[in-house]
């Protein structure tokens, strides 16, 4: 039997997308932008810092659009269902300081992102990646380790680790994503995702 690790994706997997949420909080469309339309992520970050800069926004005011935001429906049972099946890991591009509040409405699952550098002021000034592609070293990390590994995600930044793992799947990606990658099972629900990665585990 071999020991198996979910790799799954955080927003628009799990989580509504955190700067998507802000932008319409905040009245900002510029921030709408998400990795699904700039799969350069540190040029999307520094475009997203400058226009927090410009508006004279901070950390507080994103952790109070975060404090409001749900899981997505059926999220913390999906999690639970997979949990009891295998050791799960969300493995996301966000950052801590967005993330806490949102572990703990589905269960303190384990999270691996990054860490924004924050000014005493409140100032979001840089951010701080864990590591080089980091969803796709993670998983690598974890084969190395004598895990197999099994990861869904939506997003440009989740293709990595999907076509690394033993099985990936595409879950509520775009339609460009899912006719550009058609190797990769894509799905709709939680239920089905849940199935899917249930077989994986079997074979």
């Amino acid at each position: 039997m071999s020991m198996y690790i979910t790799c799954l994706d955080l927003e628009g997997v799990l989580v509504p997308e955190i700067w998507i949420a802000f932008a319409e909080a905040s009245g900002i469309p510029e921030l709408k932008k998400t990795t699904r339309d700039e799969p350069d992520y540190d040029k999307l970050m520094k475009y997203r810092i400058n226009i927090l800069k410009e508006h004279g926004l901070g950390l507080k005011e994103i952790q109070e659009t975060i404090a409001k935001i749900d899981p997505m429906p059926g999220a913390k049972e999906f999690l639970d269902e997979l949990r009891s099946m295998c050791q799960t890991i969300i493995i996301s591009d966000t950052f801590t300081q967005f993330a806490a509040p949102l572990m703990s409405k589905l269960g303190q699952p384990t999270i691996f992102c990054n860490t924004l550098e924050v000014a005493e002021n409140g100032e979001i000034t840089g951010f701080k990646m864990r590591c080089e592609k980091s969803k796709l070293t993670t998983v690598k990390a974890l084969q190395s380790i004598g895990y197999e590994t099994i990861a869904s995600g939506d997003s440009f930044n989740d293709l990595g680790m999907i076509q690394a793992s033993k099985a990936g799947f595409l879950f509520r990606s775009t339609e460009q994503i899912k006719a550009d990658y058609p190797q990769f099972p894509a799905f709709e629900t939680y239920d089905e995702l849940l199935g899917a990665i249930k077989e994986a585990i079997r074979d």
